[in-house]
């Protein structure tokens, strides 16, 4: 069990890159940390539990809600970061790419979601985090991505609903949404054109969306907001 009053967050894709970061910067809060994806290896840190699996298969969830109360008996805060990106031309979707984009981004969040809110039910309180894209929102005709568009523009309307529906439970919900950030992802040679993607003309750092995600967990008067972390993506160019 988690020291008393000590507080629990849950991250998806959480072994590199942004989840990464999500787990440390959620340390740094003093959080236990219940992390999950499907290669994701052992920690050193008791406070941090690391749970395998594919978030797309209900099974995962319900193992890593499971094992996160037995551990530390409370959830406070899910991070709903886990994601599949694919670019392409609409016509050239396949039946696969529309099966794993839809597995991660949309079934993934919707069964790890019911089973934390359960728990913040229980609780009185708790709060949930979409990670998304700013694509959803501001379309590009140099980055195809209708099932980016689907997906991630059906977690923002998501978050906007869960953050009404238990307004007056203390449960909050709020979304990241991202522009093109620096991680594995994405070869060394493309950073110049991903970064010209972006008004600041730069690439976004893992550092700039955890701090995104730490100032909405610091902020109890903040539900259902949509915080744009990508270079001024969703104003224009």
């Amino acid at each position: 069990m988690s020291n008393e009053g000590q507080k629990v967050a849950v991250i998806t894709g959480a072994s590199q890159g942004i989840g990464a970061g999500l787990v440390a910067g959620y340390r740094k809060l003093g959080y236990a940390v219940v992390a999950t994806s499907r290669n994701i290896s052992v920690s050193q840190d008791p406070e941090i539990l690391a749970v395998q699996g594919d978030i797309a298969d209900r099974a995962t969830a319900e193992r890593v809600i499971a094992a996160g109360m037995e551990r530390f008996g409370r959830i406070d805060t899910l991070v709903n970061n886990a994601g599949i990106f694919i670019a392409k031309p609409f016509t050239e979707y396949t039946e696969e790419d529309y099966a794993a984009v839809l597995g991660v981004n949309l079934d993934g969040f919707f069964r790890i979601s019911q089973l934390a809110i359960e728990r913040m039910l229980e609780q009185a309180g708790g709060h949930v985090v979409q990670i998304t894209s700013a694509l959803a929102d501001a379309a590009n005709s140099n980055v195809p991505s209708v099932l980016a568009s689907l997906t991630k523009g059906g977690l923002q309307s998501a978050t906007k609903s869960l953050a009404i529906e238990y307004a007056t439970r203390g449960i909050r919900s709020n979304a990241v949404s991202l522009g093109t950030i620096k991680t594995l992802m994405h070869a060394v040679e493309h950073h110049d054109t991903l970064a010209g993607l972006h008004p600041v003309g730069r690439l976004g750092e893992v550092d700039d969306v955890v701090d995104a995600v730490i100032y909405l967990e610091n902020a109890p008067f903040v539900t259902g907001n949509i915080l744009y972390v990508d270079g001024g993506q969703n104003a224009g160019h």
